[in-house]
């Protein structure tokens, strides 16, 4: 009991009624399975007992100012919850999260699929907290074998993550076979994210799985290359209906003005769904962005929108658009895709209209060191005449320097008034170089 209040003889079953500073999952477990506790030193087994589930209790109520398990922690907890057969329902506070849960373990009485893993986790939650520590937690968890992690279905009204709100969240994941591997080898399948919020509704899909090892590659690979060879693949859609407040609730404040439109496309890294890891990451999206302003702001706030934004060039050169880029280039769309290969992001068909130029982009960008190297060109004083340039959709397979070299053709006094510049350095610091124009675009 330890709970300090009586406990009634139950008309049927077992009740239990515990309150605890410290409630060690391992310790227990390790007492009813006979294995040495994780947290020992010294290999000990310790007696085995064989309860059953007869024997378990069918209504627990749990008070603990720490819970842990295999590295884990969760704090000050008020459970309240029953069983039936392999069943469990309850109601959690705790400072991680708050609400109803259910878990259905492995074995009799589960579905198929419950039985092939670690069961099933129901939880409709009013709040779900993951601080810097959490996080760390639940990606160490994500580093273990898969196969011990339940299936899940999660949503959560308010969800946080290291300070960050970011809305209702919606998951449904399960861990499986991998296709065409060996029993040890299994996949955590994301069959659904979704994160609202009042400025955007992210939604995605995919996997995180182990790499297939490369042609040649030894067949046993060491326990501690095994991370480096688990990937994470998303294919998401993030449709943004404000993307000035967007960037606030994401701590970047006063970047960009209004802003609707959509984010789409594929991305992978190494690693565990919730650890990005730019090194390693690769993948294509399209981005299409309308009516919107980008704002006089500080490129350490922003960082690459920061030096997209292109603030610098009225700054570090005498030029005559003074008035379209220094107190926010204001657009009527920006648009164009993005390839990325090991953490370097591509781009050849950037395009950003506003009511006095035209920006035409292609480059690269370091996202895991913060440089980038970018050839601008902007067409001031843009009129009709050039409509068919950037209200076509630029393939990117032709980029928008062929087909910029084109139109001037045809153009010439647009092409004496066009200016192309050369951006490189770091995000916090970008250079801006000049580049003279010949008679024809390179």
């Amino acid at each position: 009991n330890g709970a300090g209040e009586p406990l009634s003889m139950p008309t049927l079953g077992i009740s239990a009624r515990m309150a605890l500073d410290n409630l060690d999952v391992d310790s227990w477990s390790a007492l009813f399975s006979g294995v040495s506790s994780s947290n020992s030193r010294k290999k000990v087994t310790t007696p085995q007992f064989d309860l059953g589930a007869d024997f378990l209790p069918t209504a627990l109520q749990l008070r603990a100012r720490d819970i842990s398990w295999s590295g884990h922690t969760l704090h000050a907890v008020n459970l309240k919850a029953t069983r039936a057969g392999n069943l469990w329902r309850g109601q959690v506070e705790a400072t991680e999260f708050s609400g109803q849960m259910e878990y259905r373990q492995a074995g009799l009485g589960a579905s198929a699929a419950d039985s092939a893993n670690a069961g099933r986790l129901y939880a409709r939650l009013s709040r779900l907290t993951l601080n810097s520590g959490a996080a760390q937690e639940v990606d160490k968890l994500l580093d273990e074998q898969p196969a011990s992690i339940p299936a899940l279905d999660i949503v959560a009204e308010e969800f946080e993550l290291q300070g960050k709100k970011l809305g209702r969240l919606e998951v449904e994941a399960v861990n499986q076979l991998a296709p065409g591997a060996r029993d040890t080898q299994r996949e955590w399948l994301l069959r659904r994210l979704s994160v609202t919020m009042p400025e955007a509704v992210l939604n995605a899909s995919g996997s995180w799985r182990l790499q297939a090892p490369a042609p040649g590659a030894q067949a046993n690979v060491p326990a501690d290359s095994v991370r480096d060879r688990r990937r994470t693949n998303l294919d998401f859609k993030l449709d943004i209906k404000d993307s000035g407040d967007l960037l606030t609730r994401y701590g970047m404040k006063n970047v960009i003005r209004r802003g609707k439109g959509k984010i789409e496309g594929q991305i992978g890294w190494q690693g565990s769904p919730i650890t990005l890891d730019y090194p390693s990451m690769s993948g294509s999206f399209n981005v299409a962005i309308e009516d919107g302003q980008f704002l006089k702001s500080e490129p350490s706030i922003a960082k690459l929108l920061g030096v997209l934004s292109l603030q610098s060039l009225p700054r570090r050169l005498m030029l005559d658009f003074r008035d379209v880029f220094s107190e926010g280039f204001l657009f009527d769309f920006v648009r164009g895709d993005v390839n990325i290969s090991q953490g370097q992001a591509r781009t050849n068909n950037l395009q950003m209209k506003g009511p006095h130029a035209v920006v035409l982009m292609e480059g690269t960008a370091d996202i895991a060191r913060e440089t980038q190297g970018i050839k601008v060109v902007v067409i001031p004083e843009f009129n009709a005449a050039g409509a068919a340039l950037v209200y076509t959709a630029v393939n990117p397979v032709v980029g928008i320097y062929s087909l910029l070299a084109q139109w001037l053709l045809l153009k010439p006094l647009v092409q004496a008034n066009t200016h192309e510049f050369y951006v490189d350095g770091t995000w916090l610091e970008p250079r801006v170089t000049k580049v003279e124009r010949s008679t024809t675009t390179k």
